[in-house]
């Protein structure tokens, strides 16, 4: 058993539940880390703060930060470290898809195209970041639903080279509006925090500002969207439909009727005429 005496957990217990090694474990604690365990007899039990220490020693090794570096945070913040982890969890925390790995004759199949084809839109989805190598002929999706819309797109008989087009297009406009949004928060509320010398008792009032930002920033993309979706198809198929090509091509319609109409009477005229004779 992993847990005992209720929440406690042994050092063997706290490496399965954090999947790291009883050795490492040691080794924050000897740093000064990971605060010592509650000492019962000859066994020291760990509780849900040293979990949550050790969730935070990965976090922030991820980031980038050393052990020096950790220590001297944790050691000098007076708490504020989990303002300002909680702050970064919360500014990004947007909802994401599983990944998916794919071989590249899925991928290639899936496209209607030939594994040893012009490798031009493969490289092409790389660089866009919609499709990450992994070495050998495996592939990560980062957003299988994206692939899967090009795949559609595709499958309704728009050029693989087209699609990629459309899809740069997007992932250049996304980003531009992620960007304002981003530079809307620290303009009008992280700056002038930092300039109010970073408060401890505001951080919450700021973790709930970029909280808010995240379903905000989604309805108005998808608003405007819809607009100008709405804009877009009223103009270009109402020149199709009702306007230059559709009446071009009524034009040279009724012109070819015409023109076929004349020749009937021109030739009856010339039958009636011969007949009188």
């Amino acid at each position: 058993m992993a847990e005992v005496n209720g929440d406690l957990l042994t050092i063997d217990g706290l490496a399965q539940r954090t999947g790291l090694t009883t050795r490492n474990i040691r080794a924050y604690q000897s740093r000064g880390l990971l605060p010592p365990p509650e000492v019962r007899g000859r066994t020291g039990y760990y509780g849900e703060e040293h979990v949550a220490r050790l969730d935070l020693i990965r976090e922030m090794q991820a980031d980038g930060f050393n052990l020096t570096a950790i220590k001297r945070l944790i050691d000098g913040s007076e708490g504020e470290w989990e303002d300002m982890l909680g702050f970064k969890r919360a500014a990004l925390a947007w909802e994401t898809e599983e990944p998916e790995v794919i071989t590249l004759d899925e991928l290639a199949t899936r496209f209607g195209v030939q594994p040893d084809d012009d490798p031009g839109p493969l490289e092409r989805a790389i660089r866009l970041g919609v499709v990450v190598p992994l070495g050998g002929d495996r592939f990560e999706l980062p957003s299988p639903a994206l692939i899967a819309a090009g795949e559609e797109v595709v499958a309704a008989g728009v050029p693989l080279d087209t699609t990629i087009d459309v899809l740069t297009k997007i992932v250049r406009h996304t980003e531009a509006v992620a960007r304002s949004f981003t530079q809307l928060f620290l303009d009008h509320v992280l700056r002038p925090f930092q300039a109010r010398g970073a408060p401890p008792e505001e951080w919450p009032q700021v973790r709930e500002s970029i909280e808010r930002l995240r379903p905000v920033a989604r309805q108005a993309v998808a608003a405007t969207f819809a607009i100008q979706m709405t804009v877009a198809a009223e103009e270009t198929y109402g020149r199709v439909l009702g306007g230059e090509g559709f009446e071009a091509g009524r034009g040279a319609h009724a012109a070819a009727s015409e023109s076929r109409s004349s020749r009937r009477r021109v030739h009856s005229g010339r039958r009636r005429r011969g007949a009188g004779r």
